[in-house]
């Protein structure tokens, strides 16, 4: 009996020791798989193999699509290592994050079921073509949105919102991709609070503006958002610790150990600049003007690159161009 009883706990937590495993890695990243249809397989799977150079086990999370399925879809689309094109040149090279692959190093914890909808990679100008890893980092726009109301909105699950608390999960989106390499995504809640970001590369920036339509009978405050930039697969930005960051209220930038390269990024209106250094990541957080019913409030983002040690000087021409007017 006591054999018995010490066997059956052996068994009993190698099962649990199997579930947390598989539940932090793989399977975590599959319960968010998205079965791509016969007219977006293509570019899915262009965007998963080729620019973000991701294995089979990670297409397979992203998709649910079997390695056996995967292998047929690119045979007959063509999407080899051998034939994987160069980057674009002639804006900064942005995609739609495809999931499958957690955008964070550590504080995982925080960010269980990461949502792919509001993710975007916007690849870095030192990319390797030879090596085997993309370079990118990871502009998670937005990852939360607050309000008088509460969490209003979370792009992944940690702390209730005011949706979880009454049961009710939001449907899946997708972005959509325009001309020019722009991208919109464009969510709306169950009490009619809309919001959409719309993302304009150029050729050595990228823009980003965000609008909130307040569809409730009642005015909304303290309408504060945040906007994550994850930077764990920017080769030479990935370490966990916060160092190398340098915040100047709205920017927020991070240098490599050489402290010649720069990711930027800047918000506004802006409520505060931070970073964690367990995901590793940085935020500009903006804040929308109060919202009357019927009412619609934008803010303006920005992200780019910078090669120099100078960084306050390249703030100050970044401020110059009175980016948050345009467009």
């Amino acid at each position: 009996m006591f054999d018995n009883r010490i066997a059956s706990m052996v068994v009993a937590c190698i099962v649990v020791l199997t579930f947390c495993v598989n539940s932090s890695g793989g399977e975590e990243q599959s319960a968010r798989a998205r079965r791509p249809d016969d007219a977006t397989m293509e570019q899915w799977l262009k965007n998963m193999v080729w620019y973000h150079r991701f294995s089979d086990d990670e297409v397979t999370a992203a998709t649910g699509l079997t390695p056996q399925e995967i292998a047929s879809a690119r045979r007959r689309f063509k999407i080899f290592d051998e034939n994987r094109p160069t980057l674009p040149d002639a804006h900064v090279f942005v995609l739609p994050y495809p999931g499958g692959r957690h955008p964070r190093i550590g504080f995982l914890e925080g960010a269980i079921d990461p949502q792919r909808e509001t993710k975007i990679s916007v690849f870095t100008p030192w990319h390797d073509p030879g090596s085997s890893q993309a370079d990118y980092v990871v502009a998670d726009v937005p990852e939360a949105i607050w309000s008088n109301l509460g969490l209003t909105y979370l792009a992944h699950t940690h702390i209730d919102t005011v949706w979880t608390r009454q049961g009710i999960e939001l449907e899946p989106t997708e972005w959509k991709s325009l001309d020019d390499g722009r991208l919109q995504m464009h969510r709306r809640l169950p009490n009619g609070i809309e919001f959409e970001t719309l993302v304009i590369p150029h050729s050595d920036h990228v823009r980003m503006r965000m609008s909130l339509m307040n569809g409730t009978d009642e005015t909304l405050s303290d309408l504060r958002v945040q906007n994550c930039v994850m930077l764990k697969a920017a080769d030479g930005f990935n370490e966990q610790h916060n160092d190398n960051n340098i915040e100047r209220a709205p920017y927020a930038a991070r240098h490599d150990p050489s402290g010649t390269r720069w990711v930027i990024t800047a918000w506004t209106p802006n409520h505060r600049t931070w970073a964690n250094s367990k995901c590793p990541c940085m935020h500009s957080d903006p804040k929308f003007e109060d919202c009357s019913p019927g009412e619609t409030k934008r803010i303006e983002g920005w992200l780019s690159f910078y090669e120099g040690r100078d960084i306050d000087a390249e703030f100050d021409r970044i401020d110059a161009l009175r980016w948050w007017e345009s467009e």
